[in-house]
């Protein structure tokens, strides 16, 4: 019997993400980059066009024809509501929740409106909320342009200053969370895995722990299907001193920390083995809150060699062909 395929897009570095679904599928990795470095971890690779191309849909249905591909999972926020649009058999959420949780005003706007807990937040003109502040971009990612305003004049100047449309969001005294769910097809939470922000690096957690709070747990699976999600999606969250838990993030895709819900998760229930299962069109029951607490990660960068070809070499700097772990 043949493996089941499935497509990612935006594959970039996420190698974790593409050998993990390897472990259950034949992988077909879409990247317009011969440098990404997480298409040699697939079985097939594929230049795509621009997500924003007219072309792009066709360019993929035609690979999910070819390699009869069950689901397709972006790995990026590039083209989420593209897929969100399309006939494919994509884990994403509608198009207008896709586009709504990429811009961090519509996002804070969308959560209001269903009664869920955001940050007061406001548009460069509008009537301040409360300082200290921040000022970041409307469509920003990887803490890309973000700036600490004490007061009015200071949250004028960064929003002038950034080149970008931005907003003002209150700052959150206190200790950042993501929360890392999976969703099925009709909106169900299936799972909520929250973990500390023990450190970032460009906005991406590089280092983190799995942990058992029953009120992350509520309000990540409140979100997920609230909007509703589906797919994996990552939700970010603080606990402020005096305004509790906010919600300042909503990515609809897998999240950079991609390893804390995989060592979290019971054997069996990891993401990428139930999305696979989901699409081949088992029901998956949901078991929110059922995981490994206490499981932490550390991650690093690795490299692979290329030839004058752009083939793998399958050397390393270490002869075993990985990095040693230490004794």
């Amino acid at each position: 019997m043949s493996r089941p395929a499935v497509l990612l897009t935006g594959v970039g570095k996420r190698y974790d993400i593409v050998s993990a679904f390897a472990q259950h599928a034949l992988v077909v990795a879409a990247d317009p980059s011969p440098l990404a470095p997480a298409q040699y971890a697939a079985d097939v690779r594929v230049a795509p066009p621009r997500a924003d191309d007219p072309s792009y849909v066709p360019f993929l249905r035609e690979l999910c024809s070819q390699h009869g591909v069950v689901a397709v999972v972006p790995l990026t926020d590039l083209d989420l509501d593209v897929l969100g649009d399309s006939d494919l058999p994509a884990f994403v959420p509608d198009a207008e929740v896709c586009r709504r949780t990429f811009d961090k005003y519509l996002a804070h706007q969308l959560l209001l409106e269903h009664g869920l807990p955001s940050p007061p937040t406001w548009l460069p003109g509008e009537e301040p909320q409360g300082f200290p502040a921040v000022v970041k971009p409307r469509r920003g990612s990887g803490s890309r342009s973000i700036h600490p305003a004490a007061d009015a004049r200071e949250a004028d100047f960064f929003a002038g200053y950034v080149k970008e449309p931005v907003m003002v969001q209150r700052f959150m005294d206190g200790p950042e969370f993501s929360v890392d769910v999976l969703c099925d097809l009709e909106g169900r939470c299936l799972n909520a895995i929250p973990r500390t922000m023990l450190e970032s690096r460009g906005g991406e957690s590089i280092k983190g722990a799995a942990i058992a709070d029953p009120e992350l747990i509520e309000l990540g699976r409140a979100v997920a299907e609230t909007l509703p999600l589906r797919g994996p999606a990552t939700i970010q969250m603080f606990r402020d001193r005096s305004l509790g838990l906010r919600v300042t993030d909503i990515n609809a895709r897998f999240g950079g920390a991609f390893a804390c819900p995989m060592y979290a998760a019971r054997p069996g229930r990891t993401y990428p083995e139930l999305i696979v299962r989901m699409a081949l069109g088992e029901t998956i029951e949901p078991h929110v809150g059922d995981f490994l607490a206490g499981r932490t990660f550390t991650r690093f960068f690795w490299q692979i060699e290329l030839d004058e070809q752009m083939r793998p070499t399958g050397r390393d700097i270490v002869a075993e062909g990985r990095p040693r772990a230490p004794r």
